[in-house]
């Protein structure tokens, strides 16, 4: 299996609680992030959302589709929710907010790894395609959170 981790942070002009609370509710994502395009609750979990179960499809702009379910792990509203992904692509994903004076930074770290024989067939000659296509969706993200929020995005940074 190919294996990827990649870290992206966003700079919001925007209280951590209103960036929290996007960011907690997932059904609502495909309102405001580009190229998700659907989000089902499989499971609703304790309540601070442990064990909560969500099945995520995506398509990126090559044209590929994602599906993958994620099981929340560990939340401490405002500042982290992580999970375990299983499905297309199986490890972490974790966001961790923190405020700078009026500017909420999330950084949201992605470990994964591909269970798409093709994918991983491609991996070798493909991954800066895959990179580009996970960056070019968290920037998607970082905007559609910004313009839900009304806030200012201040940057992103992708690694």
């Amino acid at each position: 299996m190919a294996e990827y981790r990649y870290v992206t942070t966003w700079w919001l002009q925007a209280p951590i609680d209103d960036v929290y609370q996007a960011l907690s509710q997932s059904l609502e994502w495909p309102r405001w992030w580009k190229g998700l395009l659907k989000v089902e609750e499989l499971a609703a979990g304790d309540a601070e959302g442990i064990g909560r179960v969500y099945r995520y499809t995506w398509k990126s702009r090559l044209g590929y589709r994602l599906c993958f379910d994620i099981r929340v792990t560990d939340v401490h509203a405002p500042r982290l929710i992580a999970g375990e992904a299983s499905g297309d692509v199986e490890g972490t994903g974790c966001w961790r907010l923190s405020q700078e004076g009026r500017v909420t930074r999330v950084r949201y770290e992605w470990q994964v790894r591909s269970t798409r024989r093709w994918m991983n067939l491609l991996a070798p000659v493909a991954r800066p395609l895959f990179a580009w296509s996970h960056h070019d969706v968290m920037q998607d993200g970082a905007v559609g959170l910004s313009r839900w929020l009304d806030a200012r995005l201040l940057g992103t940074e992708h690694h």
